[in-house]
């Protein structure tokens, strides 16, 4: 089966086209802004009881991603470490699967939970 206006020689395929002819694959920010937030919630790990999971806002211009995560996290805890490892996975990821450029990551971190308040309902603190 061939496209509508292309030419294929036969026993050649579609690979013929030229790259220029092939066209272009747009990836939705959206689906940008979901790899970040799945990103995200990998480099957290478990959340405190009661967190909203993260979630994140991108603006795409010219293959560039600058995306804002919005986090929420366990305190005591080293927050600054937490923060940079959620920075450097969404980059790698982000780079990764859409192939595009991600010079900025802000990290909001929007509630902190404390632990005395898991020891009040009931859980254990290491």
């Amino acid at each position: 089966m061939t496209a509508v206006g292309t030419a294929v020689e036969p026993g050649r395929g579609p690979a013929a086209v030229a790259a220029g002819e092939r066209g272009a694959t747009r990836i939705a920010d959206r689906v940008v802004a979901k790899i970040a937030s799945r990103a995200a919630r990998e480099a957290i790990g478990p959340l405190p009881p009661g967190a909203a999971p993260a979630h994140a806002t991108v603006v795409v211009r010219h293959e560039a991603v600058r995306v804002r995560v919005h986090v929420e996290l366990g305190y005591p805890g080293d927050i600054g470490g937490r923060c940079a490892r959620v920075r450097r996975r969404v980059v790698d990821r982000v780079r990764s699967l859409t192939g595009m450029h991600v010079p900025e990551v802000v990290v909001l971190v929007e509630r902190l939970h404390l632990a005395a308040a898991r020891e009040a309902a009931g859980e254990r603190t290491r």
